[in-house]
């Protein structure tokens, strides 16, 4: 019989938390994933991030914290077939950008990219903004890129509810 790990949840021993700093989300958690390697901790749940409204995320988590912060893979839902614009909208509301995508830095190269997202209830351009906000990282590897490893399968995503 088959187990389903991405319905499976972890809860950390008493004083231990899941805090990897950008560059550990690109370099070793997205990287292992698109290379289809294991981790030695599975904490971050696969799922499609924009099938779920925000406020679903924490019981998609597979990590069971109190911390009000959640991890998960996503493959990213093109609008357009051919295009590169991705599409944000859930059923009920959308993830809008804000500022611009940030470089992630392991020492001084460029290991990665940083977006920041905020939900909005209801329809583009008239939804409310809510405190919810969510990054998107991305990879980019030359090595995996001459390799011709496509790096934009997956994203990882990490979310919270600002208070």
């Amino acid at each position: 019989m088959a187990i389903d790990s991405s319905s499976s949840s972890t809860s950390l021993a008493p004083g231990f938390r899941f805090h990897p700093t950008d560059e550990e989300l690109v370099r070793y958690y997205l990287r292992r994933k698109i290379c289809g390697k294991p981790f030695r901790f599975d904490a971050i749940s696969e799922i499609d991030i924009y099938k779920a409204e925000a406020w679903d995320l924490p019981g998609k988590s597979r990590l069971k914290t109190r911390d009000l912060e959640w991890y998960f893979f996503s493959m990213l839902d093109k609008k357009y077939g051919n295009g590169s614009k991705t599409n944000r909208a859930t059923g009920r509301g959308y993830w809008k950008t804000t500022g611009k995508d940030r470089a992630v830095y392991h020492r001084s190269q460029i290991v990665g990219m940083k977006k920041t997202l905020v939900y909005h209830i209801g329809r583009a351009p008239r939804g409310e903004r809510t405190n919810w906000v969510m990054h998107e990282y991305r990879l980019i590897d030359e090595e995996l890129a001459k390799a011709g490893i496509v790096q934009d399968s997956f994203s990882v995503f990490w979310s919270k509810m600002e208070h």
